[in-house]
């Protein structure tokens, strides 16, 4: 394709088309001449927004940087209504690049019940590969919005379902031909399944119901760069039993095999909260078919410590993700 805003045509019958998911919310959404979005919550309702770059490259890049953005929005508190795509794409790519991708991005956004609201593809010398940037728009309460500036210390810290999730698929999908040289076919099958787990809209929502005003997704660094991150934003400090971190033994193979962290690896699909009680947040999250574990507490101290038996080792900020030692 030729450089530069592609055309209307390819934008009809390529982006556009695609779109099916529809939400009342949505006043105004994706079409010719109209570069705006509108939204009506209501009066007592507020909007948030939040956006994700693409991680890595291709589908699994595409749907990592669209669960990031809604899974943000989940954990702010917000029932996720909404998401624009924005993309720079080679000169060498095809409009059925285009519209593979979007096919794939309104799959996604209908399992999400999400509506895409616009799309700007733009075709430029500047990229080799696809770039794309996913912003998205939700709604919520005053009362249920959710920040780690309301995590307090002396509170449990509960994880939903498991770390390195999103990061063991990727691997598994992009790196099967050499882990297959160690593991049965059927290990990495489960491990590239992973990606079914990427939503944490479900468990937000629940913890939002249950009172709950601290959560933080756990995205690139792995669950020891979100934890490093919800005790600073919050200024307390923490104790975690590494044990009771829930990690699936995909992962550690997975991890294993390439020797990297499965604490520092992308894990989308996984909610860290702060409870006053997260033995009943826990119930409740299994109740709606969510696991969950509580695995430490909140302190008054600007300690950050990892307990692993007899063993301490104290948190430091995000580093780069493990996923990138790998892919």
């Amino acid at each position: 394709m030729k450089a530069g805003k592609i055309t209307e045509n390819v934008y009809k019958r390529s982006v556009l088309k695609q779109i099916k998911t529809k939400k009342e919310e949505v006043l105004i959404g994706a079409g010719i001449g109209e570069d705006c979005a509108i939204f009506s919550f209501g009066e007592e309702e507020l909007t948030a927004v939040s956006s994700s770059p693409m991680v890595g490259y291709g589908p699994e890049g595409e749907k990592s940087a669209l669960y990031s953005c809604v899974n943000r929005l989940a954990a702010s508190g917000a029932e996720p209504a909404a998401v624009m795509i924005s993309g720079f794409y080679p000169e060498t790519a095809e409009e059925s690049d285009i519209k593979n991708m979007m096919l794939r991005m309104e799959e996604e956004c209908a399992k999400l019940d999400v509506q895409i609201t616009g799309s700007s593809i733009e075709v430029t010398g500047a990229v080799v590969r696809p770039v794309l940037s996913v912003s998205g728009v939700g709604k919520a309460k005053k009362a249920d919005i959710s920040s780690v500036r309301n995590v307090k210390s002396g509170q449990d810290v509960v994880v939903s379902k498991w770390i390195g999730l999103e990061g063991t698929a990727m691997i598994a999908r992009r790196m099967e031909e050499q882990l297959l040289t160690r593991y049965p076919v059927r290990l990495i099958e489960n491990a590239k399944g992973f990606d079914r787990f990427l939503s944490i809209v479900p468990e937000a929502a629940a913890a939002v119901k249950s009172g709950v005003r601290a959560m933080h997704g756990v995205t690139e660094g792995g669950i020891f760069g979100a934890l490093w991150e919800m005790s600073e934003g919050a200024g307390v400090g923490l104790e975690i039993d590494l044990k009771k971190l829930p990690v699936k033994q995909e992962t550690i193979e997975v991890c294993e095999f390439f020797e990297i962290n499965p604490y520092e690896l992308l894990s989308g699909g996984c909610l860290l909260m702060a409870a006053d009680n997260g033995y009943d947040l826990v119930r409740t999250l299994e109740q709606e078919g969510v696991p969950a574990a509580v695995v430490g507490k909140t302190t008054d101290n600007n300690d950050r410590v990892v307990i692993n038996g007899d063993e301490k080792r104290f948190l430091e900020p995000s580093r780069s993700d493990e996923l990138f030692r790998v892919l």
